[in-house]
């Protein structure tokens, strides 16, 4: 509703600017000059007024925004995340690098604690042994993070080892942490 009221304000502000400002001449019939001050007056002047009255819009970052693994933040050393999406374990910093891997979706990975930009020297398994390499952390999440699509599965084949009776749940959880690196 505040952006009608900014861009309706817009409007009659640039009709009274473009009647005080431009030739008489320019008024007398329709063309496209005049509907192009029309339209380019409304869309500064409505961009400004809705920016200027609506500063209260932009939501506050949440608590897993700025939880570690969210675009921007830092790497921690040591630190195990799983790929949000199929994952490009790269020789060094940057797309055109060379690729050396691509890890599916939920694949595990330590940051070793550098980084560069957005880039984050990693560390997983691949084909049994381990690799490292630079990966985009816009792909990156902990796996304990809230709203990640891979720990409830997780917890799920956790319990669901538990309950049979195959693995307490400590060992289960290193069961299922082995097999989905093996995969």
């Amino acid at each position: 509703m505040s952006a009608v009221l900014a861009y309706g304000a817009a409007l009659l502000a640039t009709l009274c600017l473009a009647a005080w400002l431009t030739p008489r001449s320019w008024w007398r019939r329709a063309n496209a000059r005049a509907l192009a001050v029309l339209a380019g007056g409304t869309l500064v002047i409505g961009t400004l007024l809705h920016g200027a009255l609506a500063p209260g819009k932009q939501a506050a970052p949440t608590q897993a925004a700025l939880a570690p693994g969210a675009p921007g933040q830092l790497p921690v050393a040591s630190q195990r995340y799983r790929a949000w999406d199929n994952l490009n374990l790269r020789s060094s910093v940057g797309v055109g690098s060379r690729r050396l891997a691509v890890l599916p979706a939920g694949a595990r990975v330590t940051a070793s604690g550098r980084h560069q930009g957005d880039w984050w020297e990693v560390s997983a398994l691949v084909d049994g042994r381990r690799q490292d390499g630079w990966a985009s952390s816009l792909w990156l999440r902990r796996a304990d993070e809230a709203g990640s699509r891979f720990l409830e599965p997780h917890r799920v084949e956790v319990q669901a080892l538990g309950a049979l009776g195959r693995a307490d749940p400590n060992e289960a959880e290193g069961l299922v942490d082995r097999h989905r690196e093996v995969r």
